[in-house]
């Protein structure tokens, strides 16, 4: 009897039912969707959803760990590039398992798996969430930008304004050369009255 046996064993010694689980984890991480028996889908879910989870945190401990299970390179980097920032602010349930109908030769019963995600029929367009990043000591990252743009536009008019005082100076260096002329001109016309007036 199996009284509370979870695992579903497949009808395969537990090399082979790894072994067919680790490939077909990586042919979902590839093609996103796979059609496969009821029970394997069911062993699937249950054998990549930790693996999703795990990819959340790009670390080279994770990789390593992920790689364990998932003997594919190309499998690996798709999961923590692509996969793990669409699934970045879902909290689990990361695979959807859709019944079709029963295959002819045998009648077992079929069923699709997918990452929800990637799915566009039910895609409701959610604005698009920025990963977590891990958190370290110092200053924050959006905090500095701000006052880096802030450095930024104030440069920018301190850059304009000198540009636009500078005519203004050309001008007066030009205007103070005629304004001596007429100080000058005046000053003798001055000084003549004055020697008329004292005559």
């Amino acid at each position: 009897m199996r009284h509370g046996k979870k695992i579903n064993h497949l009808g395969r010694t537990a090399s082979h039912r790894k072994a067919l689980l680790s490939n077909m984890a990586v042919s979902l991480i590839k093609h996103k969707r796979i059609v496969t028996t009821l029970a394997k889908a069911k062993a699937l879910r249950t054998y990549v959803e930790p693996l999703i989870t795990k990819s959340k945190s790009d670390t080279t401990h994770s990789r390593r760990t992920v790689f364990s299970y998932v003997k594919d390179k190309e499998a690996v980097t798709i999961l923590f590039r692509e996969i793990s920032e669409k699934v970045a602010n879902r909290p689990g349930g990361y695979t959807r398992i859709i019944k079709l109908a029963n295959r002819p030769g045998d009648n077992a019963e079929v069923a699709l798996i997918e990452l929800v995600d990637y799915n566009e029929v039910y895609a409701t367009g959610g604005a698009k969430v920025e990963k977590k990043s891990t958190r370290r000591r110092g200053a924050k990252k959006k905090t500095s930008a701000k006052a880096d743009e802030q450095e930024v536009v104030a440069t920018a008019e301190e850059a304009a304004a000198p540009v636009e005082e500078a005519p203004a100076a050309e001008e007066t260096a030009e205007e103070a050369p005629k304004q001596k002329k007429a100080k000058a001109k005046a000053e003798p016309e001055a000084s003549a009255e004055e020697a008329k007036d004292a005559e």
